[in-house]
């Protein structure tokens, strides 16, 4: 394939072949067929159909913001031939990145890196992947295209938080969810007894009754929820607090999961992650709040989206809004507000604990008093 330069030099050559012919000068038609050898010469270098072999990996495939990320390039040559003028041109997001092969004889293999931008939150495309071949002046080019597109997800940045503990009693009798994990003296419920169950278990009576060995299902009602609420409308935030926002949040759900208890996040428009807690839901939240956008609606309030019980953590931007908290307050055992980086003065409000979050290490700061 010709490139700008490879058709401008084929252009003149005709118009030099042209001015020959009228004007009956056979300099110009010396200077055209240089022109024309050129491009023959450049075609002869890179027509040839390149062996090559190449394969992307990317190290790590998830990344907090801000850390680094590389893709690594393999290149094999399984060609005779050396091959030289080589670049790959991968696409990373909306950009494409070129990045200059080194000569590689016929045989051999190389590998070549180099980072990818990981300051903006979110999922990054990576590829298609393209191999060009061009001639030293440049004239012409192959392009070859190779392997399959890949992603990098760049996920919020977090600092570690203590889980809140949430203090309402239970009583022994009431219900309590099919989520909850057993191994506790809450009764939930009945069931058939199967071989390993603990024999002081079974209720006797039931199982007279029933003509079945029942035993007695018990359930942990006293594990503290924390239900994280994040506030998503665009018009709470100004700058890049959103950012912050959600690292915030990410900070607290991946704290409440990491200590193995049950985590719920929501926005005025969903819910993000509902999740009972462990090493696997840590990475499950982190993923999930990766992709959160900003949401145009200034009437979705996270709010309003919280179920009653455990601890809540309301995280946002908006100067007001501490009245809506504090109503919600009274359907959860400990209410906490963070403020990210406000413009006023201190606030409070009955029953709420706010926090105010010029940054993320102030977080860290203010949590354990916020915790207690």
């Amino acid at each position: 394939m010709l490139t700008g330069p490879g058709r401008g030099v084929l252009i003149g050559a005709l118009l030099l072949y042209a001015l020959a012919f009228v004007l009956g000068y056979p300099e110009l038609v010396v200077l055209a067929s240089g022109g024309v050898i050129a491009l023959i010469a450049a075609l002869v270098w890179t027509l040839p159909q390149a062996r090559l072999s190449v394969r992307r990996e990317l190290t790590p495939v998830k990344v907090s913001r801000g850390e680094a990320a590389v893709a690594v390039l393999h290149v094999e040559n399984h060609g005779r031939w050396t091959l030289a003028g080589l670049r790959a041109r991968d696409r990373v997001g909306a950009a494409d990145h070129v990045v200059e092969l080194p000569r590689l004889r016929g045989g051999a293999a190389r590998a070549v890196s180099y980072a990818l931008p990981t300051d903006t939150r979110g999922e990054i495309g990576v590829g298609p992947l393209a191999v060009v071949r061009e001639d030293p002046l440049g004239l012409t080019r192959n392009v070859a295209e190779y392997g399959e597109a890949a992603s990098l997800l760049v996920r919020p940045r977090t600092v570690p938080l203590g889980v809140l503990p949430s203090g309402r009693a239970h009583h022994l009798e009431g219900p309590s969810g099919d989520r909850a994990p057993s191994g506790t003296a809450t009764f939930h419920t009945l069931r058939e007894y199967v071989v390993g169950d603990d024999l002081r278990h079974v209720h006797w009576r039931s199982s007279a009754r029933t003509g079945t060995l029942m035993v007695r299902r018990l359930v942990d009602a006293s594990l503290p929820t924390t239900t994280v609420a994040l506030d998503t409308r665009a018009v709470s935030y100004v700058s890049s607090d959103f950012e912050l926002a959600v690292e915030a949040a990410a900070s607290v759900a991946a704290g409440a999961a990491r200590a193995g208890f049950p985590v719920r996040v929501v926005t005025g428009e969903q819910v993000v992650a509902d999740l009972k807690g462990g090493g696997a839901d840590v990475e499950a939240v982190l993923d999930k709040l990766a992709v959160v956008r900003p949401c145009a609606d200034p009437a979705a309030d996270p709010v309003r989206a919280v179920r009653p019980g455990g601890a809540l953590v309301v995280v946002t931007g908006e100067p007001g809004g501490l009245d809506r908290v504090a109503a919600a307050r009274r359907r959860h055992d400990r209410t906490v507000c963070l403020r990210i980086a406000p413009s006023g003065g201190p606030v409070s409000a009955p029953g709420v604990t706010v926090v105010d979050v010029p940054d993320l290490e102030s977080l860290a700061a203010a949590w354990p008093a916020a915790s207690r």
